[in-house]
C-alpha cells in the first residue's frame, strides 16, 4: 500500500480523496494556487504545498510543478482527482517516470481512450454496442458531405480530443453541415489543442447512461451498475441518480455484465466509466469512455455501499478485485445527486462571488461533498460547481423528496445559485416520471439551453 499520496486537485474532489486517504492510514499532500490558500481542507492534509498563481494553466496545470511536489515530498502515489490532468496521459507517464503510481488507469488507456475516434475503433473491435459514426473529417468538403450522407442526417459533430460537451454541434442538412464542422473545429482548438472532429449519427431525445466500471492489475475487472445522467445544461450534467430510472433491470444488468466482460478482454486496469446513449428505441449506443474518478460518482457509492474511491486507491497498489471487493455489489434504494453550481438560476452562466452565508443541508440519507465554506470567494478561475448534494432513500420518489427538501434547506447567500432551477426541474411531472432525456431542462424551463 501506499505511504504517501499526493492529490493533485482541489475542491470537492481534493476533500474525498483527502477524506479516502485519512481513513486508510495513508499520508497526503495536498497542493493549491494563490487563489486556494485559505482553502478548508488543506487542513485535512498531512503536507501543503502552494503551486502558483490563481490561473489552472500556472497552477493545477502545471505538470513540472506538480512533479517537483511529488518528488520533493517524498511521496509514492499520485491521485489526479477529476478534470484538470486527470485523463492526460502523458502526466501519468511523468509520474511513472518520477518514481510514483499514477493513481488511476495505464498512461496506454489514457492516451486511447482521450481520443474519440480511436476509442470507438476499439470499442467496436471488442463488440461494444455503437451507432454509426466517422473518422477524423478531413478539410475536403466533399468528403464531409458524403461522410454525413453515408451516416444520414441528423448528425452531430464533435470534438476527438475533447469532453465537457464543449464543441458538439448538431446539423440536420447540408446547409447546416459545414458551418457546424468549422465552428466545432474552431471550438476544440482553442479548449483541446487539437482541431480533429468527427460525425455521429444523432440520436433524438437520447438518455445519457452510464456503467461504472473498476479494473485491477491483473486482468480482472467488474462493473458496479449503472448511472442516468440525462439531466444536462449545455450537455453537461446537473442531476444524476442511480439505478437509471424506467430501464428494465435485466437490460441494465445485461448491458453492464457485457461492457465489464469487453473491460477484461481489453485488460482494463482501474477505474472508468463508460458512457452510452439510450435511445427512445431502447438501444445502447457507446458514446465514450471516461479514464477516471466521476463528479457522479457518489449516487454509485450511496446504492452499494462501495467505496469507489478507496477501491480505486488499492488497485492502483497491485490487489486484486477479489480482495478489494470480495462480495458482488447489489443494488439497494436508489440515490440522487444535483450539482450545486455558483451561476445564474434563470440562463445557467456562471455567477462568482463570495459565499457569505454558506450552511449545507444535514440529516439521514444527506451527503454534502464540498470543498468550499462560509466566506470563501468563488472564483472564475474555475468550474463554478460549489457542492454535490447527494440523497439515499429507499425508492426514487421517496429520493426526489428527500432532495428537494435537502436543497430548500441550503443556505447559501452572497452571489446567485442554481437550486431554484435544480428544484424546478425535481418538481416537474416530466422528471417524476422518469420522463428524462438530455433536453429535458429545456423543455421543463422553455428555454433554449
Amino acid at each position: 500500500m501506499f505511504n504517501k499520496v499526493l492529490v493533485a486537485n482541489r475542491g470537492a474532489v481534493a476533500v474525498r480523496v483527502l477524506r479516502a486517504l485519512n481513513e486508510m492510514n495513508i499520508h497526503s499532500v495536498a497542493v493549491y494556487s494563490e487563489a486556494d490558500r485559505h482553502a478548508p481542507y488543506l487542513e485535512m492534509a498531512s503536507q501543503t504545498f502552494a503551486i502558483g498563481a490563481a490561473p489552472a494553466r500556472e497552477s493545477y496545470l502545471n505538470q513540472d510543478t506538480i512533479i517537483d511536489v511529488l518528488k520533493s515530498s517524498g511521496a509514492d502515489g499520485l491521485h489526479p482527482g477529476y478534470g484538470f490532468l486527470s485523463e492526460n496521459a502523458s502526466f501519468a507517464q511523468k509520474v511513472i517516470d518520477a518514481g510514483g503510481s499514477f493513481i488511476g488507469p495505464s498512461p496506454k488507456w489514457i492516451d486511447a481512450m482521450g481520443h474519440k475516434t480511436r476509442a470507438r475503433d476499439i470499442a467496436a473491435q471488442y463488440g461494444m454496442p455503437m451507432s454509426q459514426g466517422s473518422g477524423v473529417l478531413p478539410d475536403d468538403n466533399d468528403a464531409i458531405i458524403a461522410a454525413a450522407r453515408k451516416i444520414g442526417f441528423p448528425v452531430l459533430v464533435k470534438p476527438a480530443g475533447g469532453g465537457g460537451g464543449i464543441g458538439m454541434l448538431p446539423a440536420k442538412d447540408e446547409a447546416e453541415l459545414l458551418t457546424a464542422v468549422e465552428r466545432s473545429r474552431s471550438m476544440a482548438g482553442r479548449g483541446f489543442g487539437t482541431t480533429e472532429v468527427y460525425l455521429e449519427k444523432l440520436i433524438e431525445r437520447p438518455r445519457h447512461v452510464e456503467f461504472q466500471i473498476l479494473g485491477d492489475q491483473h486482468g480482472g475487472a467488474m462493473h458496479l451498475f449503472e448511472r442516468d445522467c440525462s439531466t444536462q445544461r449545455r450537455n453537461q450534467k446537473v442531476i444524476e441518480e442511480a439505478p437509471g430510472p424506467e430501464i428494465p433491470r435485466d437490460k441494465a444488468v445485461a448491458v453492464a455484465d457485457q461492457i465489464a466482460g469487453i473491460m477484461r478482454s481489453m485488460g482494463y486496469d482501474n477505474i472508468g466509466t463508460v458512457e452510452m446513449l439510450l435511445g427512445a428505441d431502447g438501444s445502447f449506443n457507446f458514446l465514450e469512455m471516461n479514464t477516471r474518478l466521476q463528479v457522479e460518482h457518489g449516487v454509485t457509492e450511496e446504492v452499494t455501499g462501495v467505496d469507489l474511491v478507496r477501491a480505486q486507491i488499492r488497485s492502483a497498489a497491485g490487489e486484486k478485485l477479489a480482495d478489494i471487493l470480495p462480495g458482488k455489489p447489489e443494488v439497494k434504494g436508489h440515490a440522487i445527486q444535483a450539482r450545486v453550481y455558483a451561476e445564474d438560476p434563470k440562463n445557467f452562466f456562471p455567477s462568482p462571488g463570495k459565499l457569505t452565508v454558506f450552511r449545507p443541508p444535514e440529516g439521514e440519507g444527506i451527503r454534502v461533498d464540498t470543498g468550499y465554506a462560509e466566506g470563501r470567494d468563488v472564483t472564475p478561475h474555475y468550474d463554478p460547481m460549489i457542492a454535490k448534494v447527494i440523497v439515499r432513500a429507499a425508492t426514487r420518489a421517496a429520493a426526489i423528496d428527500k432532495l428537494i427538501e435537502a436543497l430548500n434547506g441550503f443556505d447559501i447567500q452572497g452571489l446567485k445559485h442554481n437550486i431554484p432551477a435544480v428544484v424546478n426541474i425535481l418538481n416537474s411531472a416530466q422528471f417524476r416520471e422518469g420522463r428524462v432525456h438530455t433536453g429535458i431542462i429545456g423543455e421543463v424551463t422553455g428555454r433554449k439551453i
